[in-house]
């Protein structure tokens, strides 16, 4: 069994949310086939800032990457959420 890893990009509902701190709160409760490991805050425009996540997890999960866009659809503070990039990690 192989592992992926997933690129995601996160879109908070408002320019006030604390970037670092949703992170914080999305590593803490991760579902036990995904793993966080690492993230990017970065500028868009006029202040508005996104939150690059980096994800692994098997390749041979059943929906793919649905386990990680429905468990960020689950936070409130999250507007929209993008995979970026897929890729298949060497061991």
């Amino acid at each position: 069994m192989g592992k992926v890893l997933v690129v995601v990009k996160v879109l908070p509902k408002d320019i006030s949310i604390n970037l670092d701190e949703l992170y914080q709160r999305i590593k803490e409760n991760l579902p036990e086939i995904l793993s966080l490991k690492g993230y990017k805050v970065e500028e868009i425009a006029f202040g508005l800032k996104s939150l690059k996540l980096y994800f692994s997890m098997p390749d041979n999960v059943e929906g793919g990457t649905s386990v990680i866009e429905d468990y960020l659809n689950k936070f409130e503070s999250i507007e929209q959420i993008e995979i970026e990039f897929i890729s298949l990690l060497r061991e």
